[in-house]
């Protein structure tokens, strides 16, 4: 996406904490504008649970032609205990990604210095890979249904779908972004699948990772079944460089890859249209914490980072590295632990830190 001088970004705050941590990543983000001279426009929306309970709508009427408006979202966390599972899980989040077509689903997989992982003798150098997750099919389209529900004889079927023009798409920008970042260690795309259990829809992916790949020279094709994977993510984390797979394998690994990284209080993922006009959200993997609402002890290092994500995504990159490198001195240097009420500061005082770490850069 080519640099904009002028960043509109659609806020949701969302649940819990989220808005706290929100709050400290727009703190950075004002931060680092003013020193790379480029100016943004924030819009506040209220989606989550509170809204629900109140209006009993997950998006109201025009909400998604809106945010197509706006150069980015910015996403704090979505989650409420008055609000049934699944409701605001589907209604917001997956209708988000579907109807904005965010059909990458990107996780940088990263071991900040100081963070502790619990990989015995692990360092930042041994994790530090991405995965590449298409985002808008397999289980997660809806497809399915019950039958004598509620019955001894009941049947619940829920069906994966897989097309080749979105497993294509998906590998294709797989190829590139492992092009672009051109590690040093060696260039290494690694398809995780299952071809040997599901073999249709996987066999779908994998025949489609093998054509494109014969447009990448450059670059290594690798392939993982996804339970190997998950062994050598903790064995040999090292040993990763791009990793791309499904939309239900990558919802499991990612969340394997963020204890790895040292918890979900640092990680953070990008939900990307990479096409011209496409419209991104970013966002903490962390959940809504309701139980830290308005203590100021939740960590936003990961919200940090997901703007760290937005700015990279939206052209800014040199400013968004900038934040990365900001908040890894942090991380490295100041905060004591990465769990809430453990940090050795307050929420609001790491944000302090990190924009006290960008203007010392």
């Amino acid at each position: 996406m080519s640099e904009k001088s002028n960043l509109k970004i659609a806020v949701i705050g969302g649940d819990g904490t989220g808005p706290e941590v929100t709050a400290e990543a727009l703190k950075v983000l004002a931060a680092v504008a003013k020193q790379d001279d480029f100016s943004f426009e924030l819009k506040d929306f209220d989606f989550g649970g509170e809204r629900y309970l109140r209006t009993g709508e997950t998006l109201p009427a025009g909400a998604v032609d809106e945010l197509r408006t706006f150069d980015a979202i910015l996403l704090g966390a979505v989650g409420h205990p008055d609000v049934p599972p699944g409701v605001l899980e589907k209604g917001l989040l997956l209708e988000l990604r579907f109807q904005l077509d965010q059909y990458i689903n990107l996780r940088p997989v990263k071991l900040f210095p100081g963070v502790e992982t619990p990989l015995a003798g692990k360092k930042p150098e041994d994790i530090d890979f991405v995965v590449v997750r298409e985002n808008t099919e397999d289980m997660y389209c809806g497809i399915g249904g019950f039958l004598k529900k509620h019955t001894p004889d009941e049947v619940a079927t829920q069906t994966a779908v897989y097309t080749r023009k979105g497993c294509e798409r998906c590998i294709r920008w797989a190829f590139d972004f492992t092009r672009r970042r051109n590690n040093p260690k060696g260039k290494r795309l690694t398809l995780v699948a299952k071809t040997n259990v599901l073999t249709f829809g996987h066999d779908l992916w994998d025949r489609t990772f093998r054509d494109v790949a014969k447009e990448y020279s450059d670059v290594e094709a690798d392939y993982n079944h996804v339970d190997a994977c998950c062994m050598w993510m903790v064995k040999n984390p090292e040993y990763y460089d791009v990793i791309v797979t499904t939309n239900m394998f990558g919802d499991i690994i990612t969340d394997l890859a963020g204890i790895l990284q040292g918890g979900m209080g640092v990680a953070a993922g990008g939900n990307i249209n990479p096409d011209a006009g496409g419209v991104s959200m970013f966002e903490p993997m962390g959940g809504s914490a309701p139980k830290y609402t308005g203590k100021n002890v939740i960590n936003p290092i990961a919200a940090i980072n997901a703007l760290s994500m937005l700015l990279v995504q939206s052209g800014h990159e040199a400013s968004g590295q900038r934040v990365l490198a900001a908040l890894q001195k942090v991380t490295g240097e100041k905060m004591k632990s990465q769990a809430a009420g453990k940090m050795g500061y307050s929420t609001s005082q790491v944000g302090d830190l990190v924009v006290a770490a960008l203007n010392d850069a």
